[in-house]
């Protein structure tokens, strides 16, 4: 297929957090707001004078001054976060803003602070307690947690508006992005896809990283482009499947999936689009800061939430995306140490097969693929068990 003609300006943005679009907005007066986990809604941080930035740390080799602080038996994606902001990474930073997520990256978050990483006059790092539960109690404490943990701060600090007017405004905008995004994923339905999943993945993931007005015309222009865009003569990919887990902000790790004949026709994962990339529903009865809380925990797939119904549900939706999108077989996947993932896989692997009849890959992975030949031999083996069941249904 023909290059999407913006794709490798995005890959070169994402080799760098302080990209080029970061540095604009920055230029134009607007406030960067570190952001460690989708739990803290990110409308919250794209009002009107700032935007949001998901820290992640590109590029990364060594590791040993974050497991100096953080020792070897953390998450390494929380290690690698400390890494690069001891070496400088977040000074362009305004502030940063923690939930309560896991004990990982609040230590990578505390760490960031009594280092002094960042050393601009006004920054500063909050940290809010979310929810592990779904219902309406745990709604009003997140609705409370994210007014004085979040917007309050920025409009004392920052003055930043944070009215419901202005609320409204940025889920409008953020849903126009969250509606492209899903538009040409839905290219990725098709029989012989007209986009791979690395090419939606690198789209994706700088909806995450970059300031969200300067990547609609983006996704607006490679929409279009795609629509008329001539797929492979013959589809390349020998199987379809599934991608849930925890953090891939690695563009290493889809590549190598896909050059070892599997596609990623969808993206259950901290970055991926289901479901950080659904629109948010708006209504008159509900002030904007409770709407937009009530679709976080009622949209969010993390294993963070404990309740019974949560947890089965997670196991309907990645069924519920197999079916859609035409899945072979599901990979989950975790960050080497990441607790809540690493429970969640392990039932996972179990009831998807068992229960729901998948053929399904169970990995743990370090932060940085590269071009990890363990990993490249246990993907292999999974495209072809599932080529050979193929055969055997024929």
């Amino acid at each position: 297929m023909k290059d999407l003609k913006h794709l490798y300006y995005l890959e070169n943005l994402l080799t760098e957090a302080n990209n080029d679009l970061v540095r604009q907005a920055q230029d134009a007066g607007r406030i960067a707001v570190g952001n460690v986990c989708s739990l803290i809604p990110e409308v919250l941080m794209d009002l009107p004078g700032c935007f949001s930035v998901r820290l992640r740390a590109p590029r990364t080799g060594s590791i040993e001054i974050g497991t100096y602080y953080m020792t070897s038996l953390l998450c390494e994606f929380c290690r690698a976060l400390v890494e690069r902001a001891v070496e400088g990474g977040y000074e362009f930073l305004d502030c940063i803003m923690a939930p309560d997520a896991c004990a990982a990256m609040n230590r990578a978050v505390e760490n960031m602070e009594l280092l002094r990483t960042c050393n601009k006059e006004k920054f500063f790092i909050t940290y809010s307690d979310v929810p592990m539960k779904s219902d309406e109690t745990a709604l009003k404490h997140y609705v409370k947690q994210m007014r004085i943990r979040v917007l309050e701060p920025l409009r004392d600090v920052y003055g930043i508006d944070v009215s419901d007017e202005a609320l409204r405004k940025t889920v409008e905008r953020h849903n126009r992005m969250c509606r492209l995004i899903r538009r040409i994923g839905e290219f990725r339905k098709e029989e012989n896809p007209r986009i791979t999943g690395y090419e939606f993945h690198v789209l994706c993931l700088a909806t995450y990283v970059c300031p969200k007005e300067s990547l609609i015309p983006i996704l607006e222009e490679t929409l279009e482009e795609i629509k008329t865009r001539e797929p492979e003569a013959k589809n390349p990919f020998r199987a379809r499947v599934v991608l849930a887990g925890s953090e891939i902000d690695d563009l290493d790790f889809i590549k190598l999936i896909e050059e070892n004949g599997a596609m990623v026709v969808a993206d259950r994962h901290c970055f991926g689009s289901f479901p950080g990339r659904d629109e948010i529903p708006l209504n008159e009865k509900e002030d904007m800061l409770t709407q937009i809380c009530r679709h976080y925990i009622t949209v969010g797939q993390c294993p963070r939430y404990m309740n019974t119904e949560k947890i089965n549900e997670r196991k309907d939706y990645v069924d519920r995306l197999a079916r859609e999108y035409g899945a072979d077989g599901i990979i989950y996947e975790q960050m080497k140490f990441c607790d809540y993932w690493g429970y969640e896989r392990m039932a996972a692997s179990y009831i998807m097969h068992h229960d729901y009849g998948y053929p399904v890959l169970s990995l743990d992975r370090p932060y940085v693929v590269g071009t990890s030949g363990q990993l490249r031999t246990r993907v292999q083996a999974f495209v072809e068990s599932l080529e050979i069941k193929k055969i055997q249904r024929r």
